[in-house]
């Protein structure tokens, strides 16, 4: 990915986890991936094809927001519609992505699954600064008061005050909905797709484990669980369902928890989420054994929300020393992995995810727009 998007004016990617916007944070750039269905899949070969539960989604990655928003106006117009008649015809509303009505904003530091890193976490709480000295409201501005029968507006300080928010359950749903969604067949397409290949090595301790069988998968993550309180839940889940009702219950559960979700959303009155994203870039051979951190991600190709990256700082000196201090939320190998992988990275991109509801693709780009803008008027 990061030859793609660095030596070329716009990338073309698939996301089912983070396939955009974790490359896209790790060499600061814009990465977007829109609902899934709002650009065409055709000519893709997805290593999943057939897979419902977690749904991938193809978007633009590039240097900013503007060459993000140029090429999804490009690509849905009257032309690629009937191309792929499959794609909903709606096409780009600039009205919506132009507004300049103030946005009411949820954010989050973590989701009580996977610790940010310091430079996530810092990365969040700056942009929420500067996204609060702009204005943005989760009410009015000004509150309609009443004393001694007169009614007047007064300025409340309390509105430029940003939503908490905190995505539902993300300990059981990375388990029980995402990783068992994506590996219902018990990894079996992945493994036999890459057979006869050579194996990146960054993927061979992955890809052996989802090799093994079933029954073997089971017994390990059984012997594991009193010593480590993720990984028994996640070789569980790779382990795959084991008939087709058990799929089709599976499926319910990720359409009731969306239904769940979207009700979370509008009771905290928000129209969009600002939240952490993976980052800073790994050291090598680190990528493909660390899987409980893409929760930053992974939950929103589940719930199809649409969602993009905006790089905002670099890591520092400070972050670096709080690093040593990091444990994790469970203090497991994950967790330590995790760690490791992101050491020594001073000086390297740091980027914030932002998010909309469904087919509101517009609205999660003018929030990126905003967030970049903020970034470089600071910069000033």
């Amino acid at each position: 990915y990061s030859s793609t998007v660095c030596s070329s004016i716009l990338g073309i990617g698939s996301d089912i986890g983070g396939s955009i916007r974790i490359p896209a944070s790790f060499c600061g750039i814009c990465g977007f991936k829109p609902t899934a269905g709002r650009l065409s899949s055709q000519g893709l070969l997805p290593i999943y094809r057939g897979q419902k539960s977690v749904l991938s989604a193809t978007g633009p990655m590039a240097k900013d927001v503007d060459s993000l928003v140029l090429c999804m106006q490009a690509l849905l117009c009257d032309h690629m519609f009937s191309l792929d008649p499959t794609v909903p015809p709606v096409p780009f509303n600039v009205q919506l992505y132009e507004s300049s009505k103030p946005l009411r904003i949820g954010y989050l530091e973590s989701d009580g699954y996977s610790q940010p890193t310091p430079s996530m976490a810092r990365g969040i709480r700056e942009v929420k600064a500067l996204l609060e000295q702009a204005g943005h409201t989760v009410q009015p501005p000004h509150t309609l008061r009443c004393v001694n029968d007169m009614r007047f507006w007064v300025h409340d300080p309390l509105c430029f005050q940003l939503v908490p928010y905190q995505p539902l359950r993300v300990n059981k749903i990375m388990t029980e909905l995402v990783f068992k969604g994506i590996f219902a067949d018990g990894a079996t397409s992945m493994v036999q797709k890459l057979k006869g290949g050579p194996i990146d090595p960054c993927l061979r301790d992955q890809v052996n484990l989802y090799a093994l069988p079933k029954w073997l998968k089971r017994i390990i993550g059984f012997l594991l669980k009193p010593f480590s309180p993720r990984f028994p839940f996640i070789l569980d889940a790779v382990s795959g369902l084991k008939s087709i009702p058990d799929l089709w219950k599976q499926h319910a559960a990720v359409e009731d928890y969306i239904s769940e979700t979207i009700a979370h959303w509008r009771s905290c009155n928000i129209d969009v989420v600002l939240c952490p994203v993976v980052g800073p870039a790994y050291n090598f051979t680190y990528c493909g054994q660390i899987s409980t951190i893409l929760s930053y991600t992974a939950l929103y190709n589940l719930l199809n929300f649409p969602a993009g990256v905006v790089p905002v700082s670099t890591v520092t000196a400070d972050d670096e020393e709080e690093l040593k201090h990091y444990k994790g939320v469970f203090q497991d190998k994950m967790d330590k992995l995790l760690k490791k992988a992101v050491t020594g990275a001073e000086g390297l991109p740091v980027a914030v995810q932002c998010v909309a509801l469904p087919w509101q693709d517009e609205v999660c780009l003018r929030f990126m727009k905003e967030v970049e803008h903020l970034v470089k008027q600071k910069r000033k």
